[in-house]
């Protein structure tokens, strides 16, 4: 933050940490009893009358205690503006040093499925609930629990791969993500001409569509689409583009949605985890994710 910011909230801290020290002090040195006493501050309510004695000698060491305690702490920890603290202490520091101590204690762990391909993960079962614990921690907010996926998220449990689904391929996937772009064409074909092009396109998978509508579309779809989809709309796993001629839809297969799709483009994207997480845990998500639809 800005030295001013910084600075702001230093002394506001300080203040009241100030004003909480002369408060206890003054209220102690204007006490009239300083030991227990039997007169009352003169006023009752109900029948009942508030004595006049001072505030207990253990209290006010409390209040005392609690404030020497926040003094120390923020000398030690950050909690001044910019100032870092004299340990030089973040929480940023702390979980990497956890994380470092866990991966210590954890690596003879995960070394003996190392050697084993992620087919074999697959199939042993304390590899893939090692594999499916990490997929739910780093994973499942995207993809799901059980990797069934969402709007947008790819189904992981069925046998449609948009950069395939062997071993080597899901690693990858993991390892260094994924950015998928599919370029608008609303003002280059027109509004008819993604209309023509939808109906193509669903065509292809089967469904009722006008015919004219989707003759027309053909052709457009053969000057625009085929480099990446393919002349037979299969897709292109290299590419990352979808296969047309089933049913599975990553935004959705009516025909408002693959307009949208058509005259929008869509760009989605995958985070790579090789920064995130060891080889060693991605070798058994890889694991747990090719056992899904395998």
């Amino acid at each position: 933050m800005t030295s001013f910011w910084s600075l702001w909230i230093s002394a506001i801290t300080i203040a009241v940490i100030a004003g909480c020290l002369i408060l206890v002090l003054h209220t102690r040195r204007s006490e009239v009893h300083k030991e227990t006493t039997t007169e009352t501050m003169n006023h009752a309510f109900d029948g009942i009358e508030e004595l006049d004695n001072p505030l207990p000698r253990w209290w006010f060491n409390m209040f005392i205690i609690t404030i020497i305690f926040g003094v120390v702490y923020l000398f030690l920890y950050p909690g001044l503006g910019n100032y870092k603290g004299y340990l030089n202490w973040t929480s940023y520091n702390q979980w990497e040093a956890e994380m470092a101590h866990a991966d210590e204690h954890y690596k003879p762990v995960f070394a003996k499925f190392a050697s084993l391909s992620v087919e074999d993960i697959a199939t042993n079962d304390t590899a893939r609930q090692m594999g499916q614990r990490m997929f739910n921690n780093n994973c499942a907010v995207c993809h799901g629990q059980g990797g069934a996926g969402a709007y947008g998220f790819p189904n992981l449990s069925d046998k449609d791969w948009l950069y395939g689904g062997d071993g080597a391929a899901i690693k990858a996937s993991i390892t260094n993500g994924r950015a998928g772009a599919m370029p608008p064409w609303g003002d280059i074909i027109g509004e008819d001409g993604v209309r023509n092009v939808t109906s193509y396109t669903l065509s292809l998978s089967g469904q009722e569509v006008d015919a004219k509508a989707a003759a027309q579309g053909q052709t457009t779809y053969q000057a625009m689409c085929v480099a990446c989809h393919g002349v037979d709309g299969k897709g292109n796993q290299m590419l990352g583009a979808p296969n047309l001629t089933d049913d599975t839809w990553l935004y959705g297969g009516s025909f408002a949605q693959v307009a949208h799709s058509i005259r929008q483009g869509r760009n989605g994207a995958m985070p790579a985890h090789g920064s995130l997480l060891s080889e060693d845990k991605i070798h058994l998500i890889s694991g747990y994710v090719f056992s899904l639809s395998d």
